[in-house]
């Protein structure tokens, strides 16, 4: 009899050690859980490049800016602000932003100027710059804005005589 009831006992012992380590997983499993949603922020950066300029304003999803960088904040040089060069400084600085508000992944628009048929020469260079720092770039879309019709242009009836 002593030793069904001491063997029930030791049943119990062992049943609630296990029921204890398996609570200590799930904390954990949940912990790990909240880091991970915390860790996978996404965000938005709006890149408009013509070719006088480059600038880069990244956004969280419901709008509100993270950071805003332009060429003019990097170099004081004119004939530069548009350079790749420069728009890998740009993407830089932006990165470090991004990192400190724990962004891991982007949506990225670019524009250029209205009615011009490419964007300027720094919008690849800061896509390629953004993802060599680590940052997932989810989508890429161009929102450069084209005139329909307009107002009238210049040059009068027979155009632009040369």
């Amino acid at each position: 009899m002593k030793s069904k009831e001491k063997k029930k006992e030791e049943i119990k012992d062992e049943e609630k050690v296990v029921d204890e380590a398996a609570e200590e997983l799930r904390d954990e499993d949940r912990e790990e859980k909240r880091e991970r949603k915390k860790r996978e922020i996404e965000a938005i950066i709006n890149i408009y490049t013509s070719f006088n300029n480059t600038i880069v304003h990244a956004t969280d999803m419901s709008g509100k800016t993270i950071a805003k960088v332009s060429g003019g904040m990097v170099t004081k040089q004119d004939r530069l602000k548009a350079n790749p060069t420069i728009a890998m400084f740009i993407a830089k600085r932006i990165g470090e932003a991004l990192k400190e508000a724990n962004v891991t992944s982007l949506y990225v628009k670019i524009r250029a100027k209205t009615g011009s048929p490419a964007a300027g020469p720094g919008a690849h260079a800061v896509i390629k710059s953004l993802t060599r720092e680590g940052i997932k770039v989810l989508s890429i879309s161009d929102t450069t804005k084209f005139p329909r019709g307009g107002p009238k242009k210049k040059g009068g009836r027979r155009g632009r005589r040369v």
